[in-house]
């Protein structure tokens, strides 16, 4: 057998060496930690405030530039589907200094029913949704820190529907940025099973019976069936809760069409991605320069995006964008989104000038 002396300085050696490998990893994760912070450190302000509709109080985020006491120009954002925060779970917030960068504060609030917001989204129509953002800008008009005649939109993807109504009540809209948009929830619905389907190698036996489940569904809506023959008529409800469909039979009849001509005149910068499996882009892109015709409405195209405006090649791997939220935001967006969107936003400006 070694010697005593002999062991206890292998022993000591071999926890030396096992404490300097702890201390080395935590080094790594504290610098992790650090850049992390530093890359999630934004240069605005954020105000949490309340909005008020309908009797009810809104949790309601306000960002405001760095520096400056205003009053500001102010950008509205107009959420898409689901159970959506004021930050988006921190997805906006690169936008937000982005704009910040501009001069212009941003204005965003909980749906209700998330967070501490009361009531339930899923109860929402359309022009409810509408109504709403009408009296958050009426809100921020009343503020000193905020410029009441330039105040824009900023929606994604459902806030398609939304952000018409709006410039149809509010004729104070002074540019609008439309993110991901359709304008037939019958069409995008189509469209998106059919892409969905595709991207998931469905064979065409199961493709047709997705789309005979689809007409079942729909002619349910169309005479106002309750969820429980729903049910009893496709089985399997996939996901489909009875408040989804009465959210559904709320507004599956909405098309941008009928409103749309209200933004005609106002500027407005339609943001499109090459790889979107929820909206038919040369669809909505036609629509869109059908019914606004003219110098004010700007196209941006973005070939290597998804719905959400994030790099396909990010979003595919579920590690690199988890890697990329929380130590490169930035760079989730396409390539030339923020910088576009400033472009845009210093053009209206400038025709503002002009008047």
């Amino acid at each position: 057998m070694p010697p005593m002396t002999a062991v206890r300085t292998r022993r000591h050696r071999a926890v030396r060496a096992v404490g300097a490998t702890l201390a080395a990893l935590a080094l790594v994760a504290a610098a992790l930690g650090g850049l992390a912070a530093w890359q999630n450190t934004y240069e605005l302000r954020e105000r949490a405030v309340t909005v008020r509709h309908g009797g009810r109080a809104l949790d309601a985020v306000l960002a405001l530039p760095e520096v400056g006491k205003g009053p500001f120009p102010l950008v509205v954002f107009v959420h898409g589907d689901g159970p959506v925060d004021a930050t988006h779970d921190t997805f906006y917030r690169p936008i937000w200094e982005s704009f910040a960068r501009a001069g212009y504060a941003s204005l965003s609030w909980s749906k209700p029913g998330v967070g501490g917001s009361p009531g339930d989204w899923l109860d929402q129509s359309m022009d409810d949704r509408a109504a709403e953002a009408v009296d958050a800008i009426a809100w921020a008009r009343q503020r000193p820190d905020i410029d009441g005649r330039r105040i824009g939109l900023w929606g994604a993807s459902q806030a398609g529907w939304v952000l018409p109504k709006i410039a149809a009540k509010d004729h104070g809209i002074r540019f609008v940025i439309a993110v991901s948009p359709a304008v037939n929830w019958h069409q995008q619905g189509r469209y998106n099973l059919l892409a969905e389907l595709r991207r998931d190698g469905a064979s065409e036996t199961e493709v047709a019976a997705a789309l005979r489940r689809r007409e079942t569904g729909l002619e349910l809506l169309a005479r106002g069936a309750p969820y429980e023959e729903y049910v009893r008529a496709v089985g399997d409800p996939q996901g489909m809760t009875p408040a989804r469909w009465r959210f559904v039979s709320k507004n599956h009849t909405a098309d941008a069409s009928a409103d749309l001509p209200a933004l005609r005149g106002t500027p407005v910068l339609l943001v499109l991605a090459g790889h979107d499996v929820n909206v038919d882009t040369a669809d909505t892109e036609a629509g869109y320069r059908r019914l606004l015709p003219g110098p004010s409405l700007h196209v941006a195209h973005y070939p290597g995006a998804t719905h959400g405006l994030v790099e396909r090649a990010v979003e595919a791997s579920s590690l690199r964008l988890t890697a990329t939220a929380v130590f490169a935001p930035r760079s989730l967006f396409a390539k030339g989104f923020l910088a576009d969107q400033r472009d845009f936003l210093a053009s209206v400006d400038g025709e503002g000038a002009k008047g």
